[in-house]
């Protein structure tokens, strides 16, 4: 599965060098001008997507896989799950975006089991396009842990935990028509709660790691 998110990542970054060039204003043929037509301006460009309009907001949903990081003290070795998402969001400018999140990922090892549920607000920095609108992103919120290990600790580890979080995106968003867009999205998500074993003893796992997404973003 991490080759899958390594060929997830590259196909991304193919399609976003790849974006095709706006469109260009027609061409006129010398013989309409003699009949009195004239061409557009030349400085005139392609009016701007109605989906950068100022205040515009969104409904976003997410489904991919979740590829767990390989710290000694997180989920090595552990195979790689399912990750969802869903929110809603707002276009606040044709290059900025704000938005909540929620959503769940998760991955097992034998009988060891491990789920974050992840509440964040965050923000995109946009490249405006008519087509296709590269974005990065951020956010920070609340993590909420679950560990299951019973070969760990003293006694095994059953436990939950609350904790702050955040995470680093990268995506694109392609659209079909001013209102709905479908959504490629790569996503880091950094977390460290601390677990306690049946003996009370603590342990800090690292609960991070990728997430590989397909989604559809649809304005209101």
């Amino acid at each position: 599965m991490r080759k899958i998110t390594v060929l997830f990542l590259a196909a991304l970054l193919c399609a976003l060098c790849l974006a095709p060039a706006q469109a260009q204003p027609p061409s006129y043929d010398r013989y309409e001008r003699s009949r009195g037509e004239s061409p557009p301006p030349r400085a005139a460009g392609v009016p701007p997507p109605q989906h950068a309009v100022y205040g515009q907001p969104y409904f976003l949903g997410h489904l991919g896989i979740f590829d767990p990081n390989t710290d000694v003290d997180g989920l090595n070795n552990y195979d790689s799950g399912m990750n969802l998402d869903f929110g809603v969001g707002s276009r606040v400018s044709p290059v900025l975006a704000l938005e909540g999140t929620v959503g769940a990922y998760g991955a097992d090892r034998g009988s060891n089991e491990a789920s974050v549920v992840p509440m964040t607000i965050g923000a995109r920095l946009i490249i405006p396009h008519p087509f296709i609108e590269p974005y990065f992103g951020g956010g920070l919120g609340l993590y909420f842990s679950k560990l299951k290990e019973p070969g760990s600790g003293v006694g095994g580890i059953d436990d939950t935990s609350t904790d702050f979080g955040g995470y680093l995106s990268i995506g694109a968003d392609f659209w079909l028509n001013p209102r709905i867009a479908l959504n490629i999205e790569g996503k880091y998500h950094f977390v460290n709660p601390t677990f306690e074993d049946a003996s009370g003893r603590s342990w800090d796992v690292n609960m991070g790691g990728w997430t590989a997404n397909m989604g559809v973003r649809v304005s209101f």
